[in-house]
C-alpha cells in the first residue's frame, strides 16, 4: 500500500479523535452496519480528494465495509489532520496522500498519486480531482474506468456543471452538495458555526458588539450571519443577487456595497464561491485592525497579491495570523492565508452535521454501483429517496417520531376532484 503522511507515529491520536466523532455520526454509522452485511461496493475502486479530517475518516471506513478500495487525497493544503491521516493508513490499511502545510506542488502530486490507482469512482470537493482528470496532462486511459463520481460543495458543483453545459464532462457525476440534508444543514448549521469557531479560535475576538460583513448570503452565509447574530454582532451583508439582498433585508439585516460596508468593518467573512470578492480598492477603505477571512472553498476571494503590494510590512501576529500594515499606514489583519477558516484554523463541521453529508456521500456510492449503466454523463441530483433515507435515519437517530398521512389524506393531496 502505497502512501505519503507526515508520520505513522500519530496513528494512536488519530484512532483516538475518529472514535471521537463516530460517536456523533449515528447515521453513517447505521450505514456501516448494513454495508458490512451487504457489500454493495465490492469491487469498486474509489479516488477520493476530500478534507482529511475525522468525519471523512469514518466515511472512509464506511466505504471499505461496503467492499470498497480505497485511495485519499487532500482537497486542501491546510485542512488536513495528521494524525487521522496516519490512523487510516496504520489501522484501516487505507492509502493516504496528504500533509498538512503542503505546498503546491505537492498538492497535485497527492492527487496525481490518488489517480494512479485507476479507480472507478471518484469523489470530490471543489472538483480538482475531476479537473485534473479532464487536463491534457492526465493520461486518457484513467479516465476510461470511471463510471461516475461524486461531488461534496458547492464551488466544485458549479465548475461540474460549467463543464457538463460545456460538454466537457466525461463522465456522471451525482451533485452531493444539492441533496436537502447537505447543504441545508451543512452548509447552514456546519459552516455557519466552524467559520465563527475558526476566526475565535485564531484571534479571540469577542463577536458581541463587533460589525460582521457577510460577503454572500447563499446557505453558507446565511449561516454564518445567523450565529455572528446571535453572538451579537452588528450583522451587515453584501450581495449581487437582488433576491438573496432582499432576503437578507426581510431577515432584519444591513445591506449595503462592500465599499460602503468595509468602512464600518471589524470583522470581514467570504463566501461565495467567486474571485476577488475583497480587492485592492476595498482593503484602501478598510479600518485600522479589520480582520478578514474567507469560508469559501478557494483561496481567491480574497486578492491577497493585491494587499501584498499595498502594504509596506508584513509579519505573523499570531498562529494562523498574518498582519499587513498598508501604506496608509493602517493594518489589516488575514485569517489562515485566506483558505477555508473553519479547517485553516479549526477542525471544521462538526461531526453531527457531517453525519448527514456523508451518509449521502455513501449511499450515492451505492447507488452508483447499481446504477452505472444508466447514467449519462451529466450533473445529477441526489435521488429524493436517499434525501428521504438521511433525513429518516437521523430522526431515528434523534429518538424523533413523525407522523403519517392516512389513506384518506394521501388521496385527497393527490387527487384534483376533492375540493372543500
Amino acid at each position: 500500500m502505497d502512501y505519503d503522511i507526515k508520520s505513522t507515529d500519530l496513528a494512536t491520536t488519530g484512532h483516538q479523535r475518529i472514535e471521537w466523532a463516530k460517536r456523533f455520526m449515528p447515521v453513517l454509522t447505521s450505514i456501516r452496519e448494513r454495508f458490512i452485511t451487504e457489500q454493495p461496493l465490492q469491487g469498486m475502486k474509489v479516488s477520493a480528494c476530500l478534507h482529511v479530517t475525522t468525519e471523512t475518516a469514518n466515511l472512509m471506513q464506511t466505504l471499505k465495509a461496503g467492499g470498497a478500495e480505497l485511495a485519499l487525497c487532500a482537497s486542501n493544503p491546510l485542512s488536513t489532520q495528521d494524525d487521522v491521516a496516519a490512523s487510516l493508513v496504520v489501522n484501516d490499511e487505507i492509502g493516504v496522500f496528504a500533509i498538512n502545510g503542503e505546498d503546491t506542488e505537492t498538492y497535485y502530486k497527492h492527487i496525481h498519486a490518488v489517480l494512479a490507482t485507476e479507480s472507478n469512482i471518484t469523489m470530490d470537493d471543489g472538483a480538482d480531482l475531476v479537473s485534473l482528470l479532464h487536463s491534457e496532462e492526465t493520461n486518457p486511459a484513467l479516465v476510461e474506468n470511471i463510471v461516475a463520481g461524486t461531488e461534496e460543495t458547492t464551488t466544485g458543483v458549479i465548475r461540474l456543471k460549467s463543464m457538463a453545459a460545456d460538454g466537457v464532462l466525461k463522465y456522471p457525476i451525482i451533485a452531493v452538495n444539492d441533496a436537502n440534508t447537505k447543504h441545508f444543514f451543512d452548509n447552514r448549521y456546519g459552516t455557519g458555526q466552524s467559520t465563527l469557531d475558526g476566526i475565535i479560535r485564531a484571534t479571540n475576538l469577542l463577536i458581541a458588539g463587533s460589525t460582521v460583513v457577510i460577503a454572500g448570503y447563499g446557505w453558507c452565509g446565511r449561516g454564518v450571519a445567523n450565529r455572528a447574530r446571535g453572538l451579537g454582532a452588528n450583522v451587515i451583508v453584501t450581495e449581487v443577487t437582488p433576491l438573496k439582498a432582499l432576503e437578507a433585508v426581510m431577515d432584519g439585516l444591513r445591506v449595503m456595497t462592500m465599499q460602503d460596508a468595509v468602512e464600518e468593518a471589524d470583522l470581514i467573512i467570504t463566501l461565495t464561491g467567486d474571485i476577488h470578492v475583497l480587492r485592492k480598492e476595498h482593503f484602501e477603505a478598510m479600518k485600522d485592525g479589520a480582520i478578514i477571512a474567507n469560508s469559501g472553498h478557494f483561496n481567491v476571494e480574497i486578492d491577497i497579491p493585491a494587499l501584498e503590494k499595498l502594504s509596506t510590512e508584513q509579519s505573523t501576529a499570531r498562529e494562523f495570523v498574518e498582519s499587513y500594515t498598508l501604506r496608509n499606514g493602517r493594518t489589516v489583519y488575514l485569517i489562515g492565508e485566506g483558505r477555508l477558516v473553519n479547517l485553516a484554523s479549526a477542525e471544521g463541521h462538526p461531526a453531527s452535521v457531517m453525519d448527514m453529508s456523508f451518509a449521502n456521500q455513501a449511499l450515492s456510492l451505492e447507488y452508483i454501483a447499481q446504477n452505472q449503466d444508466k447514467l449519462k454523463n451529466q450533473v445529477y441530483v441526489v435521488p429524493e429517496s436517499i434525501d428521504n433515507e438521511v433525513a429518516r435515519l437521523k430522526l431515528e437517530a434523534f429518538g424523533i417520531e413523525i407522523d403519517t398521512l392516512t389513506d384518506e389524506q394521501e388521496k385527497y393531496l393527490n387527487s384534483w376532484e376533492m375540493g372543500t
